[in-house]
C-alpha cells in the first residue's frame, strides 16, 4: 500500500510514509483505486504528530492494494505553538482547501477542552462547518472522542455528561449488533478509552444512531447513523499505540506534581501489569502525602503494562472494513 501525501509530497517523518511512492498513473496501480481520504488532527500539539503515525499507520496496515490520496488539516482555531504551526503550515493542506479535494472518506480527531462547554470551545464554529459539509461531500466520515461529542451535539442536540471520574484504560468492548464496520470482528474487542465525558445510550438511540460496540464501565464505544455520508463515531480510542495512554497518564501525573491539576490521576484500567499497578500506588501515596514537587516526576518508576492489551488488532479490521466501504461506495457494481 502507498501513502500520497498533498500534492506528492510526505509528511517530514520518515515514520509515517514508504521512502519512495508510486503515482497514480504507475502500472502497478489503476487511477479508479485511489481513496482521498482525510485527517482533521486537532489533537493538541503534544499529540499532533503521535496522532499522525497512528492514523496513517492504520491506513497502510489497512489499505490491502488500493493507493490511498492522504491529506492532513487542522482547524485554524485550535491553538497552537509556534513549532506545531510550523509543522502545520509545512505539511498540512489549508482546511480551505477541503471542498475542492473531492474526498472519500474523512477522519475528524477531538481536542483537548478548554471551555466549559462545547459550544464555548474556540474551535466551534470552525467544526460545526466541517460537520455540516461532511455530510454531503463525504462516503464516510469518523468522528473521535470529543469530535464524536461536538457531532451528535450539533446534529441532534444530544448533550454529553460529565463522568464521576475519567474513564481511562482498555477496555473489552462487545458487538451491539451487526454492522459492515465490525464484519470479521471478534467479540468482545479490546479498545483503548480515554475521556473525562461520555454519550448515554438512550439519548442516541432516541435520535436514531446505531450501538456497534460498547463495554462494562465504558458505556458506548462505537456508534453509527446513516445520513447522506454514513457517520462513524468512536468514543474510544482504537487508533491508540500500547503506550499512548501511559504518555497521557504521565503527563497528568506531571501537571499534579507541578500544581497545574487538584486530583492525582485515577490509573487506567487493565492496563499496566500487577507489579506496576502496586509500585504506581505507593508513589501515589509519596505524591500525595507530602511530597507533592516537580522534582519528583524523576522518580516515578518504570512501568510495564499487560501482556494482552492488543493494540490496533481490532483497529486493522475496522479500519480495513471502512476502506473497503469506501472503495466499493467509489466504484459501485453495475446492475446486470
Amino acid at each position: 500500500m502507498n501513502l500520497l501525501f498533498d500534492k506528492h509530497r510526505l509528511i517530514g517523518s520518515p515514520a509515517l510514509a514508504p521512502a519512495q511512492l508510486d503515482e497514480p498513473e504507475s502500472p502497478r496501480f489503476s487511477a479508479d483505486r485511489v481513496l482521498t481520504i482525510g485527517l482533521v488532527n486537532n489533537m493538541p500539539d503534544t499529540a499532533l504528530a503521535a496522532t499522525e503515525r497512528q492514523f496513517m499507520g492504520l491506513l497502510r496496515a489497512a489499505a490491502g492494494n488500493h493507493l490511498i490520496r492522504f491529506h492532513c488539516f487542522s482547524l485554524p482555531s485550535v491553538p497552537r505553538s509556534e513549532g506545531a504551526q510550523r509543522r502545520v503550515e509545512r505539511h498540512y493542506t489549508d482546511i480551505a482547501d477541503l471542498p475542492r479535494l473531492s474526498m472519500d472518506g474523512l477522519i475528524v480527531t477531538g481536542a483537548e477542552p478548554n471551555a466549559a462547554t462545547l459550544r464555548q470551545e474556540p474551535f466551534w464554529n470552525d467544526l460545526t462547518d466541517v460537520i455540516d459539509w461532511a455530510k454531503t461531500n463525504t462516503r464516510s466520515t469518523i468522528w473521535s472522542c470529543l469530535a464524536a461529542h461536538a457531532a451528535v451535539l450539533h446534529l441532534d442536540g444530544i448533550e454529553r455528561q460529565r463522568l464521576d471520574a475519567k474513564c481511562s484504560g482498555i477496555y473489552d468492548c462487545a458487538k451491539a449488533s451487526d454492522h459492515w464496520l465490525t464484519e470479521d470482528l471478534p467479540s468482545p474487542i479490546k479498545i483503548a478509552h480515554s475521556r473525562l465525558n461520555g454519550l448515554r445510550q438512550s439519548d442516541l438511540t432516541a435520535q436514531g444512531y446505531q450501538l456497534l460496540t460498547g463495554a462494562a464501565g465504558a458505556g458506548v464505544d462505537i456508534f453509527a447513523k446513516l445520513l447522506q455520508s454514513h457517520f462513524i463515531f468512536f468514543q474510544g480510542h482504537p487508533e491508540y499505540d500500547a503506550l499512548s495512554l501511559q504518555r497521557e497518564y504521565l503527563r497528568d501525573i506531571s501537571r499534579y506534581l507541578a500544581g497545574e491539576r487538584r486530583d492525582y490521576p485515577g490509573m487506567p484500567a487493565d492496563y499496566f501489569d500487577a507489579t506496576t499497578e502496586s509500585t504506581l500506588a505507593r508513589f501515589q501515596r509519596r505524591a500525595a502525602g507530602g511530597e507533592r514537587q516537580p522534582a519528583l516526576t524523576a522518580e516515578i518508576p518504570e512501568l510495564k503494562l499487560r501482556g494482552d492489551i492488543a493494540a490496533h488488532s481490532a483497529a486493522t479490521v475496522i479500519f480495513g472494513n471502512w476502506i473497503r466501504f469506501l472503495y466499493d461506495r467509489a466504484r459501485p457494481v453495475a446492475p446486470r
